[in-house]
């Protein structure tokens, strides 16, 4: 029957295209994306700019040329989001071309609603250059110019980038096995990524390009409000945690893929460990001794971060460090403080939503709290997950002088947690992998790509998830991100970066061939396509000189703590 179908399709030239949302049509093969989009109904609120072709990611000027399901994307899907901000980019590279000639753009790293970059140029960089680049956005985006994508040969590509001036992509492609690389050219500008562009420029409507010294923020609309750029919000605590992650790829020379690919090429990877390890030790150490200096009034430690950040494996060398300044940590575990099952709020989906602040019993919790604080001793709960219910565990706990609470958990830095206990009693910890690494100047690694790569390892390794498993819970992950970690971040008293700058080059070994396993029949399969291409870029590295202490253990195994 299939090779009959296959017949037809060769004979007519016709193509079977059914739309995601709703409908059947019979198109010319060969038709672009772009004329398939009039046929759908679905009602949006923001721009198409590109579309899942049997769960592949493509650019709306691809065609088809053989039977596909085809689902088109906007702002509002994460996949939309990204070639959006992709596309942004390269305008803003384009318009900083045209407005300072010569000028050279690096985009570092997302903060608060937008992407922070710097433009190296013959002179300091001003708040008038910005507001021309953002006026010469505008007026490319009215003129609706095409943004094409084609196929074409590694030679080809190495000349039109010499004569662009972006060196710092030729190094990048002797790392590509293909030939061919898809090129993406606006007006007389031309670049590479690793994923698609929007059709063209006019889409590209919602946007503000802000002087933040002594470089810019490109502001993004959000996800669910895809027309609105929102207010920005000054995030001083996190920009300066990615200033000193910016500090220390300078000091060891590995600031984007290609620098981190040489220093392993050149058997300089052990050095590397071994001084981004001791970076992290210092780090811990730094904050131990802060907390002792004012332990007599610190009587909590609370420690919050995103999915995938190492949270357990600082918390413990937090108290190896703490130890030695004669302080006991004791640990208390936020999972056992659930409510009972039946009492647990659910989410939009109807769900159990277990990330909840009210899926705690916060009462009970600041009870015990207040009870430890003022010497007095109390009986620790246990959940038992399987009845869905809490019940007495026969274990009594006292702190003496120099013992220190440590809270591990999702909504540590909000103090409706522990709204019982006065402020100036309490230290709060912000741990995330915030990685500084690039694959060139204007393709960032967004540290959300690493924190999943983390768990999908972790996942597979311990858990006994497939990667199709942690993908289908990640958007629920994230959404619990953005409700109760994310808005309290810059509470925190202090913030810990936990990635490593090699450790994408260990975790490949292990993401790959878990990665393999997703196949195209599922929806999950751009992002693991995506994943995978990502991935290529890095020369692997043995796993075995990384220390029994590192955080990326929690993910690969073999960590001291177990």
């Amino acid at each position: 029957m299939a090779q009959n179908i296959k017949a037809a399709e060769n004979k007519t030239g016709i193509v079977r295209v059914i739309l995601a949302g709703g409908g059947t049509r019979e198109v010319p093969r060969g038709t672009p994306l772009l004329e398939v989009l009039s046929h759908d109904k679905t009602p949006r609120r923001s721009p198409v700019v590109a579309a899942l072709v049997n769960n592949v990611l493509k650019g709306l000027r691809s065609v088809l040329d053989k039977d596909s399901t085809v689902e088109f994307v906007d702002l509002e899907s994460e996949h939309g989001m990204r070639v959006y901000t992709r596309s942004l980019v390269m305008l803003l590279v384009r318009a900083a071309s045209e407005v300072l000639p010569g000028s050279e753009v690096r985009v570092e790293h997302t903060l608060g609603n937008g992407l922070y970059g710097e433009i190296n140029y013959r002179r300091p960089l001003r708040s008038a250059d910005i507001a021309a680049i953002e006026k010469r956005m505008f007026e490319i985006v009215q003129a609706d110019e095409p943004i094409i994508s084609r196929w074409v040969e590694k030679e080809e590509l190495e000349s039109l980038l010499r004569a662009s001036g972006q060196l710092d992509k030729l190094d990048l492609l002797r790392y590509r096995k293909s030939s061919t690389i898809k090129i993406h050219t606006c007006g007389w500008f031309h670049d590479f990524t690793y994923g698609n562009m929007a059709p063209g420029t006019g889409c590209l409507k919602v946007f503000r390009l802000r002087f933040y010294m002594p470089g810019f923020i490109l502001e993004l609309p959000r996800r669910g409000n895809p027309l609105v750029v929102p207010d920005y919000v000054e995030q001083g605590k996190l920009a300066n945690i990615y200033y000193e992650s910016e500090k220390w790829g300078r000091i060891l020379e590995v600031r984007n893929v290609v620098q981190l690919n040489k220093a392993l090429e050149e058997d300089r990877g052990s050095n590397l460990i071994r001084v981004a390890e001791a970076f992290h030790e210092k780090k811990i150490g730094e904050i131990a001794d802060r907390i002792a200096r004012d332990v007599d009034r610190i009587r909590i430690v609370l420690i919050a971060g995103p999915s995938s950040s190492g949270k357990t494996t600082f918390a413990q060398r937090l108290g190896v460090q703490l130890r030695i300044h004669g302080i006991r940590p004791v640990p208390i575990s936020l999972d056992d403080y659930f409510v009972d099952r039946e009492l647990t709020p659910k989410d939009e989906n109807g769900e159990y939503d277990f990330e909840s602040l009210d899926a705690i019993e916060r009462g009970l919790f600041n009870e015990h709290l207040i009870s430890l604080v003022q010497g007095e001793e109390i009986e620790l709960p246990v959940y038992d997950f399987k009845a869905g219910r809490r019940k007495n565990s026969g274990r009594f706990l006292k702190l003496e002088d120099r013992d220190l609470l440590i809270v591990e958990g999702i909504h540590g830095l909000n103090d409706e947690l522990t709204s019982s206990i006065p402020k100036g009693r309490k230290f709060k910890i912000y741990v995330s992998a915030l990685t500084q690494l690039n694959l060139d100047n204007h393709n960032r690694i967004p540290t959300t790509d690493l924190r999943i790569l983390r768990r999908i390892v972790r996942d597979y390794n311990f858990r006994g998830y497939s990667a199709l498993e942690t993908m289908r819970r990640w958007p629920s992950v994230r959404r619990g991100e953005e409700r109760h970690i994310f808005p309290f971040q810059e509470s925190a008293d202090v913030m810990f970066n936990s990635a490593l700058v090699y450790e994408l080059a260990v975790l490949k070994g292990y993401a790959e061939p878990v990665l393999d396993m997703v196949g195209p029949e599922n929806r999950e399969y751009a992002v693991a396509r995506r994943l995978r291409r990502f991935l290529s870029y890095f020369v692997p590295i043995s796993c075995e000189e990384v220390p029994s202490n590192s955080i990326i253990r929690e993910f690969i195994g073999g960590s001291c703590f177990v």
